[in-house]
Order: C-alpha cells, then structure tokens, then sequence
C-alpha cells in the first residue's frame, strides 16, 4: 500500500473564516486515521523515517505506532493508528481508536491527520465527518489520486477543500516538495481551518452530506479497473482461485529450494574456510574450539538458511503488496467457516508465518471474542519463519535432492505439506476451542474492500526483506550466539585427559574416536541422558533430545546445536552423523 497521487494535483486550505486555537504544547501530537488501505502507514513512515508495515489490505495497522518528525526547529509527535471506517467501535482495534480520541484523555492527540482515499472519497468521507464533531483541529490529506486519475477520474481539489471545510493537502508517493510542504503545514495548526458547521451526526443526513460533498468538488468516480475485473474473474473463482492459491504456494516452496541451494552453498563454504583458518592460526586448542565450532560454526550453521528466509518475506510481501492477500482471505472464508471462524482470522494466521506476534495482534480486527481468543490460541501452531531453518535442516537430511514427482522437486513438496499440515492443526484446535468457549460476541457477516492489484516498488519489496534479514541475523547475534556458545561448552566438557583416553582404549592419535569419547563423556550427553527416556517413545536419542533442550530459547537453536553435535561426533562426515540420527 502507498499513498499514490496524481503529480499534478495541488493541496488547496480553504473553508470558512472561523479558525481552530493554536496547539498549546511544545511537543505537538498529532494522530493519523483513516479508511483501511487508505495509505495512512505509508504517509505515516514517509513523515517519521520509520518502518511500520504496510501492505496492500484492509486489516494492516492494528496497533498504535509513534513517531516523531522535525522541521523548523519544532519537534512532533506522530501517531498512527490503526485503520477505520467509523468511530463507533465494533473490534479491539476500532476501540483503541475510540480511547485515544476520547476527551478526557490526557493523551489525546492535538490534531488530526484525516487520510482520504481518493480512489473510495464517499467512504472516507463518512470518516471526516464524524472526525468533525470531536472539536480537534483536522488537517485532510488525499491520497491515490494518480490511480483515480490513472482509472479516468478525477477531483477538484480547491472545491473539495471548500465543501468539506477543512484545509486539504495532496501526497504523492515519492514527492518530496510535497512532503515537506505538509510538514509545515503541522506546525501551523493555527491556519487550518474547521468547518462553520460541521457536518451532520444522523446517518441519513451524513449520507446527504456526503452526495453534496461529492458534487460539489466535481468528483467522478473511477472507472471499475478492467484489469483488476479480469483477475477477479480467475482468482475469486471458487474452485479455479483455490487452485491457483495452493499451486502458488507449492511453486514458491520449490523455489525456495531451487533458488536458495546455490546462496546456502556459497554461504557454507564461506563458514567453513573462515573455521579452518581460526583452527590453522589459534593453537590454544580450546580457543580455537570456541571460535571455530562454537561461535563460527553454531552461528554460521543458521545463517546458512538466511537465503531461504529472504526468499520467504520476499513471497509474503509480494501478496501482500499486491493486493492478493484480501483476495486469499476471501477464497478461505468458507475453508476458515469449517473451523468456525471467518476470512479475517485467515489473514492473522497468514501473517504468522512470519512470526507468531504480529498474527495474534491482528486478531484484534476480530469482531467476536471468541473469534480472537480461538485464533490467538491457535495462530502459533502455523509455521513461522524460526521453524523454516528446522524444516530445511530436518528435508534436506531425510530427502534427496534429486527426488522428484514430475516437474516438482520433493524436497519442495515436502516443506509445502509441512505448512499445510500447521494450517490444519491450527484450524483443528481453532474449531476445539470454538466449541469449549462459552459466551457470544458480536456476530457481524464477513466483508472485506478487494483493493486494485499494485506492483510494489522495488524499493518497498527491497525494504521488507531488508528489515526480514536483519531481524533474523540480530537473533543469530544474540540469543543464539550465546546458546551455541553454550551448547559448546557442554559439548567441550570435562574436556578427557590423554590418561582418560588411554584407560578408555582410545587412541589419543585418532581425532574421529576422540571426538566421539568427548562427546559420548560430556556434559552435555550427561544432561541428555538423563532426560531422554522421556523423549524415547519419541524415536529421539540423547542427542535429539539436546537440540530440543536447546531450541527452547529459541527455535533456530536446534540447528546450530545439531551441527556442532555432528561435527563434534564425525568431524570429517558431520552429514553422515546427522542421518544417523534418524530412523529413516
């Protein structure tokens, strides 16, 4: 989602004479609001310099973001909150909105930022006025002007400005004079003007409202896409659009494979030429341990997988930016019905296969209580991006490369039934928790604004799987670096003296059996022995067992934690330790 607008629009002030008090704080807060997929987030990241997501659907914002923005010396406040289509709150998210504007609120914003949606201006509109009866200076800024320019509409926006009484600002995507311009304007809340008589509060006289508004800016509305008319056609099609969805996904999955193993490889070598070098030149043997297997090798044995993470938040954004998210929320609105849930709690289970926190924030767009708990409860049972590098680890020990079902690699279907089969369970336990709930929240029928497909920019697509891999590597920097070091020196120790091996008929000469007394005799076999009856029905020996231990602190860990226990027990055939493992 961005804020597209036509370039040759201006912003107009206008309205009437009577102007709104100046803001009285130094620190002025002002809050952003909006229609959903208005493109609120965006102008919000344009004016902050922050990264809020953002994302081509209704449903994106469902928290409250803030942001500061300097110019002339002042310094303000940005809110954004998340998107509306009314302030009489119906879900967790329209009522934060509710809060926040109350009066009584010490935190209550100075003024209000009102993005319009050029290319949806009635239902904005009704947004606007029911801003005006709240008192706070109202700034309006239009949005996606170039689209309704681009579909054969158009505004006028001088006479827009005038019929709604509020002054008016156009932002173009990428306009920087533009920009600017507005953030002038926010310092200034003394010129914006209000409307001397603000707009209607009984339905049936907004709706009057609105149709005066409209005629009097000129406004046409855009013309139905054709483009997005034949889309629609093939990919809401019950069966055909289901089809399509499912055959995406599974090509995505092969690609992830495909496209990644050369990246992984590179990657591998890389790790493996810089272990070597700290073992030729660090001779203190447990330094070049630590180095080495520990910090090199259990860090590097994730980072392998950052190629497979790229590609992942690259495919999810692309849906998302595209608009093809509403329209799979859609398609499974009946699948979700079989759970007894709805199409929204889709697009919150969706959005966990990024990571499980922000699929259950976006429950709160939720209406029913037992909507949001059954999906919160359930949204973590979808397969996040920690559990990627588990899953590539665990297909490419168990199934050959090679392998293939007709054009298909297996090792790709593999992964694509290992996500289906988290959206299964997932779906299970929603329909068992919505039928152990007791209590009824507020019924409402599903609906969703089908957005215009958009290309993202490179830039935007380039910025998610930015913002994706740095957040995977500052994990791999932290909690587990410091539990690979960890795992190494359990793995290190009691480190077995030349007596030790020699009683224990090991020839203290021969690396591989040395390494396999050390590992066999340290603390961490001791620690995994213990408690591995517990995971024996399992399958799981006393190494398994450790990986376990060790990914509680955080799902990547089991990978590092088994590559070291493989190198440790067959330095020269670390692969050929980890199929032993298995029963397979």
């Amino acid at each position: 989602m961005s804020c597209h607008d036509h370039p040759g629009d201006v912003g107009a002030g206008g309205g009437s004479d009577r102007r709104v008090s100046a803001l009285k704080t130094p620190d002025r807060r002002i809050a952003l609001v909006g229609n959903p997929n208005a493109g609120k987030s965006t102008l919000f990241n344009a004016l902050t310099g922050l990264n809020v997501k953002v994302g081509n659907y209704p449903g994106v914002t469902v928290s409250r973001y803030t942001g500061t923005t300097s110019v002339a010396g002042q310094t303000i406040v940005l809110e954004d909150l998340p998107g509306s289509y009314s302030l009489d709150p119906i879900s967790p998210d329209e009522e934060l909105i509710a809060e926040v504007l109350e009066s009584d609120n010490p935190l209550r914003p100075d003024a209000l930022l009102v993005v319009l949606d050029a290319t949806s201006l009635q239902r904005s509109l009704g947004l606007l006025a029911q801003v005006q009866q709240l008192t706070i200076p109202t700034l309006a800024v239009l949005t996606f002007s170039d689209e309704l320019a681009r579909r054969q509409g158009s505004v006028d926006v001088a006479r827009l400005s005038r019929a709604v009484g509020n002054k008016l600002m156009v932002v173009t995507a990428g306009n920087r004079a533009q920009l600017y311009d507005l953030k002038l304007a926010l310092i200034e809340p003394e010129t914006w003007t209000s409307p001397a008589v603000p707009a209607p509060t009984e339905p049936r006289n907004v709706t009057g409202w609105i149709t005066s508004v409209l005629r009097s800016s000129g406004y046409r509305a855009p013309a139905v896409d054709a483009r997005t008319r034949r889309l629609d056609a093939v990919l809401l099609h019950p069966a055909l659009g289901t089809l399509i969805f499912f055959l995406t996904m599974a090509l995505f999955f092969q690609v992830i494979f495909a496209v990644a193993a050369p990246l992984q490889e590179a990657i591998e070598v890389f790790f493996g030429w810089l272990a070597e070098l700290v073992r030729a030149h660090i001779d203190i043997n447990w330094l070049s341990g630590l180095l080495a297997d520990g910090l090199i090798g259990g860090v590097g044995g994730v980072l392998v997988f950052l190629p497979q993470i790229a590609l992942l938040f690259a495919m999810i954004t692309l849906l998302e930016a595209t608009g093809y998210m509403a329209r799979v929320a859609f398609l499974m609105d009946r699948v979700m019905g079989r759970a007894g849930l709805e199409g929204r709690a889709f697009v919150a289970m969706l959005s966990s296969v990024a990571c499980a926190v922000p699929g259950i924030m976006a429950t709160r767009t939720l209406p029913s209580a037992r909507d949001r708990l059954a999906t919160m409860m359930t949204a973590p049972l979808m397969t996040c991006a920690a559990r990627l590098p588990v899953y590539a680890l665990l297909i490419g020990m168990l199934v050959p490369a090679e392998t293939r079902i007709g054009p298909l690699g297996l090792q790709g279907l593999v992964m694509f039934g290992l996500y289906v089969l988290g959206a299964v369970a997932a779906m299970t336990t929603a329909w068992i928790f919505k039928h152990l709930l007791k209590g009824k929240g507020p019924e409402l029928p599903f609906y969703m604004e089908m957005p215009s497909y958009r290309m993202p920019s490179p830039r935007e697509l380039g910025r998610a799987v930015w913002d994706a891999c740095a957040s995977f590597v500052r994990r791999v920097g932290g909690i587990i670096l410091i539990m690979s070091l960890l795992i190494w020196a359990l793995l290190s120790l009691p480190a077995a003296s030349t007596e030790q091996l020699t009683a224990a008929g090991v020839d203290p000469a021969d690396e591989v059996a040395v390494a396999a007394y050390q590992l066999d005799n340290s603390a961490a076999a001791a620690l995994g022995k213990t408690i591995q009856p517990i995971f024996e029905p399992l399958g799981f020996d006393w190494r398994i067992t450790v990986g376990l231990l060790g990914a509680m602190g955080a799902r990547e860990v089991f990978v590092a934690t088994m590559g070291q226990v493989s190198s440790a027990e067959n330095p020269d055939d670390p692969q050929a330790s980890l199929e032993a493992m298995t029963w397979l």
